[in-house]
């Protein structure tokens, strides 16, 4: 990918951070799987086991951590 989209980790409030990390949290997927059609293809198996949506609201809240964290907490 080169695309570059991640230009800053500072947002305006918590809001944008929260958004900000699922979208990091995404664009984590589409790195490890580039392919469309096989995420595609998968995502049945994944999207409706409760274990692997707490796998991923982790992955989300380690991300808004991190984002938190570069802003200072928003103080």
């Amino acid at each position: 990918m080169s695309d570059k989209w991640l230009t800053s980790m500072k947002t305006e409030d918590p809001q944008s951070g929260y958004e900000l990390a699922i979208k990091l949290s995404r664009m984590g997927v589409k790195y490890t799987q580039p392919s469309d059609e096989v995420r595609k293809k998968v995502r049945p198996a994944y999207a409706e086991d409760p274990t692997n949506l707490i796998a991923s609201s982790q992955v989300i809240a380690t991300n808004f951590q991190t984002i938190a964290a570069a802003n200072n907490y928003w103080l």
